[in-house]
């Protein structure tokens, strides 16, 4: 199954993994509205893209404002006619702890993920639900949104904010044939090559060799590549029944989240007082109390850094 005579917008995607998307959606048959705040750049991700025969466009501009959504989507019509396929990629970090994080780190993070989600994914929407062929919408998520990490109080905030409109918006959208889903990916990025414990397997791709098993099987850690098939399996006709996941993929693993439910529930008659909660908490409910963070294996010594 194809995406020929389909059309998709791509935010954040003058490279990395916005591009793969992008590169992977035009490969699959799809035109494809490349964006990204530099000119440049987005310059050589549609040259990229049209040298291996798929079609592609440019709009240079930051995501968050509704001018740059209105901008995508018109693009996407006058260019190519129709518009099938959003996927909202474009995020920036301001990382810090948050005693020391400012206005400006919150609110510029927040913008661009989550305001910038919306007004994208709202502006896709109007334009979908009028044509009446439906659609699909593709909201990149992240390991920080569903549990957390340290100094990053803006992103969690986003990522986790993007999950809870996708999921809302799979309610809304259902009757007009359009999908929205998150995916979660894992891959090596700029952000990650970062990291120490990923320094082996972001070297491995940076050399273009395989990336260590440990890596893509026992932590789901992969390439780009490896997330670009679900992002245009999402966006083809056999994911029509698909709305409203959260889905994680990296490396050789795939992983559908569950969404939050209760871990314990318990009555008291008369409800829980101070007093009932001191004495029932730990034995009633301290066992089900939930971890924060994400949790890694330990790292095989062979992939440890040198100590310095």
């Amino acid at each position: 199954m194809s995406l020929d005579g389909k059309v998709a917008i791509v935010t954040g995607s003058g490279r990395g993994l916005g591009l793969a998307y992008a590169q992977e959606l035009a490969r699959r048959g799809a035109s494809v509205v490349v964006n990204d705040v530099d000119a440049a750049t987005t310059a050589d991700a549609v040259a990229a893209i049209q040298a291996s025969g798929g079609r592609a466009v440019a709009v240079t501009a930051p995501v968050g404002p509704t001018e740059t959504a209105k901008e995508l989507v018109n693009t996407a019509i006058e260019q190519f006619g129709r518009l099938d396929i959003l996927v909202t990629n474009a995020g920036v970090l301001r990382d810090t702890v948050l005693w020391k994080m400012s206005d400006d780190d919150f609110d510029t993070v927040i913008n661009v993920h989550l305001r910038g989600t919306f007004t994208t994914v709202r502006e896709a929407v109007l334009h979908m639900r009028q044509a009446g062929e439906g659609g699909r919408i593709i909201c990149i998520g992240s390991p920080t949104g569903q549990r957390g990490n340290f100094g990053q109080t803006n992103y969690a905030a986003a990522k986790a904010g993007i999950v809870g409109m996708v999921r809302t918006w799979a309610l809304e959208l259902k009757r007009a044939g359009i999908t929205a889903n998150t995916v979660v990916p894992v891959a090596a990025t700029a952000m990650t090559a970062t990291v120490p414990y990923f320094a082996a397997a972001v070297q491995a791709d940076a050399n273009g060799e395989p990336m260590p098993a440990f890596f893509r099987h026992d932590l789901g850690f992969g390439t780009s590549d490896d997330v670009a098939g679900l992002i245009a399996f999402l966006g083809s006709d056999a994911a029509a029944s698909v709305t409203g996941q959260v889905i994680g993929v990296g490396g050789d693993r795939l992983q559908i989240w569950t969404h939050p439910e209760a871990a314990l529930t318990a009555y008291r008659e008369g409800g829980w007082t101070y007093d009932a909660l001191v004495q029932a908490w730990p034995t009633e409910f301290a066992g089900a109390t939930q971890s924060v963070g994400e949790r890694f294996p330990e790292l095989p010594e062979e992939f440890r850094p040198a100590a310095s």
